[in-house]
C-alpha cells in the first residue's frame, strides 16, 4: 500500500437528497460515512465516486437498520455493529471493495480459531501491582506519549508518533489515560469520544513488551470506562488487530462482546490488517 502525506481529512458532504459526514483516509486508502441523513442511494452513489476519483480500494458506511436493503443492493456487505451507537440504536458497517487485492485475505479461519479459544477461556479478576501509577494524560504528556507509540508501532493507521497530533485530540475531547512505572511511560490507551451519539471507541491501546505479563491494559480500560459512565457514556466498543490474541483477550475478559471483522481494515505495525469489533454496554450491571 502506497503511503502518502496526508492522513485523512474529514468533509461533510452536502446534496439537495442528503447530508453525510465523511472522512477521506488517505493512509489507509479508504472513505468512511461515519453518520448521513437523507436519501442513502444518492449518497452511496455520490461516495463511490469519491472513492474512485481519490483511487480508494475501501468504501464504509455505519448505517442504521432501515437503509440495510439499499446498500445490500448496491453490492454492500456487513462486517459488523456497533451496539447502541446512535443513541441507542444500532451501527452496522457496511462495506463495498474496489479492488479483488483489498478483499482477498488469506488469515480468516486462523483469525476465527483465535476468537473461539479466547471464548473458551474463563474470566479472571486481577490485581494490579502497586508499582505503577495510573492517570489521566496532560497536554506535557503530548511528547512521551508520542514516544511510547512509536516504540510499539511502526507503522499506525493515525499520527500517533506525533507530540503534536495528540495534543489536537485532547483539545477535540479525546482522553488518554496513562501507566507510568518509576518516570517513564510504560503502557497508555485513549476514549475517543463522540459528542453527538455519546459513544467512544477505545483505542490507541500500546504497552511496552517488558511490562505486558503485568495485565496494564485490562486496569487501563476499567479506568477509561469510568471515567465515560461520569460523563454519563454508555457505549464503549473497541476495534483491535484480529491476530492479537492479546488485545482480543483482553477485551473478552472485560466484558466486551465480539461483534464482527473488518477485512483489510488499516495499515498497522507493517501490513494492512483485518480489524476484530468489540462493544460493551457501560451502563449494565458489573
Amino acid at each position: 500500500m502506497t503511503l502518502k502525506k496526508k492522513y485523512s481529512e474529514q468533509k461533510t458532504l452536502t446534496a439537495i437528497s442528503y447530508r453525510a459526514e465523511a472522512v477521506l483516509d488517505y493512509f489507509n486508502e479508504r472513505v468512511r460515512i461515519d453518520d448521513y441523513r437523507g436519501n442513502a442511494e444518492n449518497m452511496v452513489n455520490d461516495v463511490t465516486e469519491i472513492a474512485a476519483n481519490n483511487k480508494f480500494t475501501k468504501i464504509i458506511v455505519k448505517t442504521r437498520a432501515a437503509d440495510i436493503f439499499t446498500l445490500l443492493s448496491h453490492q454492500y456487505q456487513f462486517e459488523a455493529i456497533i451496539t447502541n451507537y446512535f443513541h441507542g440504536d444500532d451501527a452496522y458497517f457496511f462495506t463495498k471493495y474496489l479492488s479483488e487485492e483489498r478483499r482477498k485475505t488469506n488469515d480468516w479461519i486462523e483469525q476465527d480459531s483465535i476468537i473461539s479459544s479466547i471464548y473458551k477461556k474463563e474470566k479472571s479478576d486481577h490485581i494490579q501491582s502497586s508499582e505503577f501509577e495510573f492517570r489521566i494524560a496532560a497536554e506535557h504528556d503530548a511528547k512521551p506519549l508520542a514516544a511510547l507509540y512509536s516504540q510499539v508501532f511502526e507503522v499506525y493507521p493515525t499520527p500517533l508518533h506525533s507530540s503534536e497530533y495528540i495534543k489536537k485530540t485532547m483539545t477535540e475531547g479525546t482522553i488518554y489515560f496513562l501507566v507510568k512505572q518509576g518516570e517513564r511511560i510504560v503502557s497508555a490507551a485513549s476514549a475517543e469520544i463522540n459528542q453527538t451519539y455519546h459513544n467512544a471507541e477505545i483505542t490507541d491501546c500500546a504497552t511496552l513488551p517488558e511490562v505486558r505479563k503485568h495485565k496494564l491494559m485490562r486496569s487501563l480500560i476499567l479506568a477509561i470506562e469510568e471515567k465515560l459512565r461520569e460523563k454519563g457514556i454508555f457505549c464503549a466498543y473497541s476495534i483491535a488487530r484480529a491476530a492479537s490474541f492479546g488485545m482480543n483477550a483482553v477485551l473478552h475478559q472485560l466484558g466486551y462482546e465480539y461483534t464482527g471483522r473488518l477485512t483489510n481494515n488499516c495499515v498497522i505495525s507493517t501490513d494492512i490488517e483485518n480489524m476484530n469489533v468489540w462493544c460493551k454496554d457501560l451502563s449494565a450491571e458489573n
